[in-house]
């Protein structure tokens, strides 16, 4: 009985919110102009619409389906 609750929480809901890990404040903030956009996780999106595509719109208003940001650590000044 759990499993199939579960599955079926899986099935309706969005992967990338499922499995994408934590969503940092980049993924959330849209890019300002001027700045690169924000690369999408193309494996949860094809996932998103093959299992149930409601679940994509979930994942862009969350910013889950889009990739963290990779920002270099800041050097130290001096």
């Amino acid at each position: 009985m759990c499993l199939s609750l579960v599955a079926f929480m899986f099935y309706f809901s969005s992967c990338a919110t499922i499995l994408g890990g934590s969503v940092n404040t980049c993924q959330k903030t849209k890019p300002q102009p001027g700045q690169p956009s924000r690369d999408v996780r193309v494996a949860a999106l094809i996932f998103d619409i093959l299992l149930f595509w409601p679940g994509a719109i979930v994942d862009f208003a969350d910013g889950a389906i889009y990739k963290p940001c990779s920002t270099p650590p800041m050097a130290p000044q001096k």
